[in-house]
């Protein structure tokens, strides 16, 4: 029997448990944008599979320079991995040698596997309150004078996994006053079109202290590939160069990264589905007695409900094969929350249908 996964997107479990074939699962449960693959990285794949027969570029100085175009920093500031959970393996290294982590949570489970990897001595805090409220970083305000004394590093995800909160700039830089290391993990940032991100990537030449985490796994549909990228100073960098095995990224990956990022059409397409279906699966969820869904900067949904998700889950499954990811993975979270991607809109009126029908037997 298999268990129960800690990540989404376990189609194996999930057609184990409702006892149909695993083509007829509806997966809400990873949330991966559904207009994806771009064609166009499909493309750049087909033509690059020639190149199979030779090493890819150990240094990568394609794949860097179409990065550094699309992001206005220098290529050496710039490092591919393979996903952005190698480059947090790395990111957890370094955040393991200071005295203590902050780490924000409910917190993305792969963050606990690197600094247990490492021993980091991590001190929690919480954003949601005792009622439920997602709470704003300025919390850490008032602990300025202690922070800064000691040798601290925070790690922090910008829009938050599994709250979908957005944090604006002007709350995370003062923290780079604050700590010797500051790394934001941007994984889906991608999904707010350039007027409304908040990177902190255009800081990133004023801040050694200062690394990003990006992904190209979640807006671009290519959790196969494994493709992520770095960016921080050269030095730091090149450290992690030192460390990690050769050649990390394929050719067929970086071949697939260059032509997606150069995308615009596809971009744009993600944008407006997102800004009209993520709205309405919030409206439909919110009008479901018992439910109560954040607002999300993502393409993902954190609902709150007044019934066992575990069970909840298991019954759409076993009723109408539809999967959501329950949030038992999150300590903070336990059996009264679940998270749901934004999908399709028939797809998300679908689970809107079935969750009352659900919830209507309880």
């Amino acid at each position: 029997m298999f268990n129960r996964p800690l990540h989404g997107g376990n189609i194996a479990w999930a057609a184990a448990l409702a006892g149909c074939s695993p083509d007829a699962i509806l997966d809400f449960s990873a949330s991966i944008n559904p207009l994806g693959p771009p064609e166009s990285a499909i493309a750049a794949i087909k033509s690059h599979l020639p190149n199979l027969k030779a090493y890819p570029d150990p240094d990568y100085h394609q794949l860097r320079a179409s990065l550094s175009a699309v992001h206005q920093v220098p290529p050496d500031w710039i490092l591919p991995g393979n996903g952005s959970a190698e480059l947090l393996t790395w990111a957890g290294w370094e955040l393991s040698e200071l005295d203590r982590v902050f780490l924000i949570v409910p917190a993305f489970g792969d963050y606990w596997r690197t600094f247990k990897g490492f021993n980091a001595n991590v001190v929690e805090y919480p954003l949601l309150s005792a009622a439920g409220e997602v709470v704003n970083l300025e919390f850490l305000d008032g602990k300025k004078q202690t922070l800064s004394s000691f040798n601290n590093g925070l790690l922090l995800n910008n829009p938050h996994n599994p709250t979908g909160k957005l944090f604006f700039q002007e709350a995370i830089l003062p923290l780079l006053e604050m700590f010797a290391l500051v790394v934001v993990d941007e994984a889906f940032m991608d999904f707010l079109p350039p007027d409304r991100e908040q990177s902190l990537i255009p800081w990133v030449s004023e801040f050694p202290n200062l690394v990003i985490l990006r992904s190209l796994t979640k807006f671009y549909s290519l959790p196969g590939l494994r493709l992520g990228y770095a960016i921080a100073h050269p030095e730091r960098l090149q450290r992690w160069q030192a460390k990690r095995d050769p050649w990390p990224v394929n050719v067929l990956a970086a071949a697939a990264a260059e032509a997606a990022i150069a995308d615009r059409v596809f971009q744009q397409q993600t944008w407006n589905w997102l800004q009209v279906s993520g709205i309405k699966l919030f409206q439909g969820l919110a009008e479901l007695p018992g439910l109560k869904p954040y607002e999300s900067a993502a393409n993902f949904l954190l609902v709150k409900s007044a019934v066992s998700t575990s069970l909840l889950q298991e019954k759409l499954l076993k009723e109408s094969q539809i999967l959501i990811r329950d949030c038992l993975s999150f300590p903070e979270l336990g059996d009264r929350y679940f998270r749901v991607a934004v999908r399709w809109e028939k797809d998300n009126q679908r689970l809107i249908t079935e969750l009352a029908k659900v919830l209507s037997k309880f």
